[in-house]
């Protein structure tokens, strides 16, 4: 998704994203609107939805129901694209998620933009079919790639996989499409994490059973 929220009120980016602050950020914030037929929450949840039924593999599962974090971590988002500036939520997303997650997961949601890009630079009549909130964003990101970009964007890593998670992204902004919660894809997402920081959520969560407090005796 392009757009941004519509609140003006401050949030400062999280230094990392374990499970349960994804979870607090998308309750807290998930119900924003962007510009289009549908909320963040459920934006993220139809990408994820659409991923999961295609087959796609757990990583870009995820990179799809992630792919517009950078938007919720975003000081103030509504007012860049109201000015006309980049928020550059590709790469905010992708810096925090790359705390937690491997490349598969992160690079899909760092080139999501240049995904879309591309796309307007090499299908036919897919510029024609965004919406009003991704035309006017693409203004903003810098338009259509040129011949030199699209060779040099095909090249990477995570090219194909950027581009899956932009289809998804385009088609995912359908007024009320049934999907699993978050906490499905949040379950998926625990698998995917990097072998250091899912031990350090398992030890917290450890922690915190034994930490419950028991019945007087």
């Amino acid at each position: 998704m392009d757009g941004a929220p519509t609140h003006k009120q401050p949030m400062k980016p999280a230094p990392a994203l374990p499970l349960d602050e994804i979870d607090r950020l998308y309750a807290a914030r998930g119900d924003l609107q962007y510009g289009e037929s549908v909320t963040q929450r459920e934006h993220a949840l139809q990408c994820a939805t659409l991923a999961e039924q295609s087959g796609a593999g757990a990583e870009l599962v995820v990179a799809a129901l992630l792919h517009d974090i950078g938007h919720l971590l975003h000081r103030d988002a509504a007012g860049a694209l109201q000015t006309g500036a980049n928020d550059m939520h590709e790469a905010l997303g992708a810096k925090a998620l790359g705390r937690w997650f491997g490349p598969g997961v992160a690079q899909p949601v760092a080139l999501h933009v240049q995904a879309k890009r591309f796309l307007c630079a090499r299908e036919p009549g897919y510029l024609e079919g965004l919406s009003a909130v991704s035309r006017r964003s693409l203004e903003i990101q810098g338009g259509p790639m040129s011949a030199a970009q699209t060779a040099v964007f095909e090249r990477l890593e995570h090219a194909s996989g950027a581009l899956l998670v932009r289809r998804w992204d385009d088609l995912g902004k359908q007024a009320q499409m049934a999907t699993p919660p978050l906490a499905h894809f949040l379950a998926i997402a625990g698998r995917c994490l990097l072998p250091r920081r899912a031990g350090a959520v398992r030890r917290a969560h450890r922690g915190s059973a034994t930490e419950s407090p028991v019945a007087g005796s």
